[in-house]
């Protein structure tokens, strides 16, 4: 999986815009049984590393992919052609008529949806509304989901009430309840504002119950062993911001579970922080590690993202003529194949005369570099030295 530069190769035939790129190859392969590695499943690259880019894992050829049959090129104009109407925004009186129906029925209806996208776009998402609706009712018909165990409607987590926004399976008596209020600190869930007034009274918890293994500035992170506080796997517990959880000893070399961003620190850069402190702990354990799959939509947005920077960083910082994709690994912990895909997705993979060639685009490197200067030194940037935390014997 040697990287190796390639500047005495004939490059006259690459778009002018990539002259300044340099470039970079490698040997890798898909993983899946059979398959040689040509093509993409969205038909736009030359190559693939990974099953989610693989047409064979999909049953497809490379020739389906980068193809579309008439059928598809069809359908695809009716839809380019039915998304012209899309509006670019509400005008002042469907803005206040909006404001008026939000202010009288609050959070009892949906809020008004016309006049904010294409009628096409409102189509496909009514036709879904509709389609969970049904695969509700008959889950709730074969007895999977009693009657009133989706009434929470409003969780109060400290000084917020939050809305929910998913079923969780409590207790029918509490799941009856329109409102939940949960202790911030142990989590313990409770029917009234009483009970929680007198349980805040006898609480011996003002942090996270465990050990405090990082602090700077006004974020820590609590270490938090589930066997012994809950009936889960162990939890890193940044304090009031976040939780993610990660898994105890992955054969699978996992360094993260899940990672939860309680709505009211959303879009403040904590989930990118908790992705980078999984990372710093997996160097810690001198591991290369991946999250926990399958990922969410939001989740392959986040660490696509985090990704994206890591290697734009290692790249900017890289003044070397030879490279491999196992060094990089070894500097940022992060799996190979995430660096592989990551590249691919940011059309920096080329295969070239039976070659696997990397173009190091400076484009996209400025583009990072401007916004890394713009954002400034940071809270949320992890600081290794700030982290006081031993891996536990036998990982």
């Amino acid at each position: 999986m040697s990287l190796v530069k390639d500047s005495d190769k004939d490059l006259s035939h690459r778009p002018k815009r990539r002259r300044c790129h340099e470039t970079y190859n490698f040997n890798m392969k898909c993983p899946t049984p059979g398959c040689n590695s040509l093509g993409h499943l969205t038909g736009k690259h030359e190559r693939h590393f990974a099953v989610s880019g693989c047409p064979l894992y999909h049953n497809l050829s490379a020739d389906e992919c980068k193809t579309p049959t008439s059928k598809q090129s069809r359908y695809k104009e009716q839809v380019t052609e039915m998304r012209k109407g899309r509006n670019s925004g509400l005008q002042k009186e469907q803005k206040e008529k909006h404001m008026d129906h939000r202010q009288t029925h609050g959070n009892t209806r949906e809020p008004l949806l016309e006049n904010i996208t294409s009628e096409y776009d409102l189509e496909l998402f009514r036709k879904a509304q509709a389609r969970a609706s049904e695969d509700l009712e008959k889950l709730r018909i074969q007895g999977q989901i009693t009657e009133g165990s989706n009434m929470i409607k409003t969780i109060l987590f400290g000084r917020y009430e939050l809305d929910t926004w998913y079923h969780s399976p409590y207790p029918e008596e509490y799941a009856r309840l329109g409102r939940l209020y949960v202790c911030e600190f142990c989590l313990k869930y409770m029917k009234s504002q009483t009970i929680l007034r007198r349980h805040m009274a006898k609480c011996v918890w003002k942090h996270p119950p465990g050990d405090e293994v990082y602090r700077k500035g006004s974020i820590s992170v609590f270490e938090v062993d589930g066997n012994r506080r809950c009936a889960c796997s162990t939890f890193m517990f940044p304090s009031l911001t976040s939780e993610p959880k990660t898994l105890k000893n992955s054969f699978l070399n996992y360094n993260v579970s899940c990672i939860l961003t309680m709505p009211q620190y959303m879009r403040q850069g904590f989930g990118k922080m908790l992705i980078d402190f999984s990372y710093l702990l997996s160097k810690v354990e001198e591991k290369v590690g991946s999250p926990e799959r399958p990922l969410s939509d939001l989740g392959l947005i986040s660490y696509r993202s985090y990704w994206k920077e890591v290697l734009l960083r290692y790249m900017y910082n890289f003044q070397g003529k030879e490279i491999s994709i196992k060094e990089i690994s070894q500097e940022t912990a992060v799996n190979p194949v995430d660096i592989v895909s990551t590249l691919q997705s940011l059309q920096m993979l080329k295969y070239w005369k039976g070659k696997h060639l990397v173009l190091k685009r400076q484009d996209l490197i400025d583009e990072w570099k401007a916004k890394e200067i713009k954002r400034g030194n940071s809270n949320k940037t992890i600081d290794p030295t700030s982290l006081k935390w031993t891996p536990p014997k036998g990982t």
